[in-house]
C-alpha cells in the first residue's frame, strides 16, 4: 500500500511565492517635509479634503490608499500639534495653581 500523504517539511506550491515588496509609503520626502511644517488649520482642511476624496468614491485602489496615507500623515501632524498644545495649557494651568496664592502680593512681584 503507497501512502499519498504529504510530508509535513514539504513545501507547498502556494508557500513557495515569495510576497512582494510593497512600499511603506507613496508620500516623498518633499509631501512628508510640507506636512510637518503645516499649521494645524491647514493640516486640519487638508485632512477633511482628503477624506471628502475617499467618501465621495469613484478614485482606483492606488488613488484611494494615496489619499489614505495623507489624511493618516496630516491626522498625525493636526494630533502632535493639538499635544503640544495641551501640554502648554496643562503647564500654564499647573503655574498658574502653583502662583494662585501668591496672586496679587508682594511675594510674586520680586
Amino acid at each position: 500500500m503507497t501512502d499519498n500523504t504529504t510530508p509535513a517539511n514539504t513545501a507547498s506550491p502556494i508557500n513557495a511565492t515569495k510576497p512582494t515588496s510593497v512600499p511603506a509609503s507613496t508620500l516623498t520626502d518633499k509631501e512628508r517635509e510640507a506636512i510637518a511644517r503645516m499649521p494645524y488649520e491647514e493640516a486640519r482642511d487638508k485632512l477633511i479634503q482628503a477624506v471628502q476624496a475617499l467618501e465621495a468614491g469613484g478614485l482606483n485602489l492606488d488613488q484611494s490608499m494615496r489619499q489614505w496615507e495623507i489624511g493618516e500623515a496630516l491626522a498625525k501632524r493636526a494630533q502632535t500639534l493639538l499635544n503640544d498644545v495641551r501640554a502648554r495649557l496643562d503647564a500654564a494651568a499647573a503655574d498658574q495653581g502653583t502662583n494662585a496664592n501668591t496672586a496679587g502680593t508682594q511675594a510674586n512681584l520680586a
